[in-house]
């Protein structure tokens, strides 16, 4: 049988490690410069929105959307849920989402934080928002055309404490109608931290008097999770802007020249009915950061905003 002899290792010289080094280092830039060349062509749109409800119904609400957005835009979309709306203000503004559903006070606080950030649509009822103040049966207060009296000393629930519907215009309709704060005015004063939540509160008796989002409410007694028998609307305030898609004002920097008039027009094309009922909404309309001077102008007077 034929033997083979080892393969003889040719010796390796200074010169043929140096090239092997060059060679290698050359191949790393190279595809670092090639990562940053896809990253650059595709980057993400990432968005948030407010806790408003509980996180199973904001998260199977959001997926929908961002479903839709990514085969209208042609980009890369996620969504970041929040635990707070603190929280959906601070993504904001540290450019870890470029787009976000906010609440009016919400929106005024994270556009003034983002120089440049727009409030680019709204639903179509979002300018003419309402709260409804909801009470349990044991009150004996019943529905009426202004607040009663009667609430003084009771014990009250708002909904997060950055909430326009349920915490800020609540408050401010409080202090018109009794020239008191609420802290005066009730018994005792928490916040739930969403608009779920109050509903729970008042209901279980834990609160006798809450604040919520009217299409929080009125959604949960059309799909029969809450008992009427237990709790009712006694008072819905004037009307009020609230909810907007907010984007930052560098959105453009990051995808292309355009991009925002093409987000605008994808959240106005908005038609279907399962996606318009997850929010609630009939539809879209054109907002601007105009729409909510009130807002400003209520948060500077209740003390929200400087």
């Amino acid at each position: 049988m034929r033997k083979f002899a080892p393969a003889k290792h040719l010796p390796l010289t200074n010169t043929s490690v140096e090239n092997m080094a060059a060679i290698k280092h050359i191949l790393i830039i190279g595809f670092l410069l090639l990562s940053s060349s896809f990253s650059q062509a595709a980057p993400t749109l990432v968005f948030t929105a407010i806790p408003d409800q509980d996180a199973s119904q904001l998260k199977q609400r959001f997926a929908k959307v961002k479903d839709y957005l990514q085969q209208q835009l042609g980009v890369k979309v996620r969504f970041v849920p929040v635990k707070s709306y603190a929280a959906a203000i601070t993504a904001f503004r540290n450019n870890q989402v470029q787009l976000a559903w906010f609440g009016g006070l919400s929106g005024v606080q994270a556009r003034q934080l983002v120089p440049g950030s727009q409030a680019i649509a709204q639903g179509q009822n979002d300018p003419h928002f309402k709260s409804y103040f909801i009470a349990h049966h044991s009150t004996g207060l019943a529905a009426a055309e202004q607040l009663p009296a009667s609430l003084k000393n009771k014990t009250f629930s708002f909904g997060s404490k950055g909430s326009t519907s349920g915490r800020l215009m609540p408050e401010y309709f409080i202090r018109q109608q009794f020239q008191q704060s609420p802290e005066a005015l009730f018994h005792r004063v928490g916040f739930s931290g969403n608009h779920s939540r109050t509903i729970a509160l008042v209901e279980s008796g834990a609160y006798q008097v809450g604040a919520v989002n009217y299409k929080v409410w009125d959604r949960a007694v059309a799909d029969g999770t809450v008992d009427t028998s237990k709790v009712s609307v006694i008072w819905q305030t004037p009307h009020y802007p609230d909810y907007q898609w907010t984007v930052r004002g560098d959105l453009e920097q990051r995808f292309g020249q355009g991009f925002g008039a093409k987000l605008q027009q994808a959240l106005l094309d908005i038609k279907s009915p399962e996606l318009l009922k997850s929010f609630p909404r009939q539809g879209f309309i054109p907002a601007t950061n105009n729409d909510y001077q009130a807002i400003l102008s209520v948060a500077k007077e209740v003390g929200l905003m400087d």
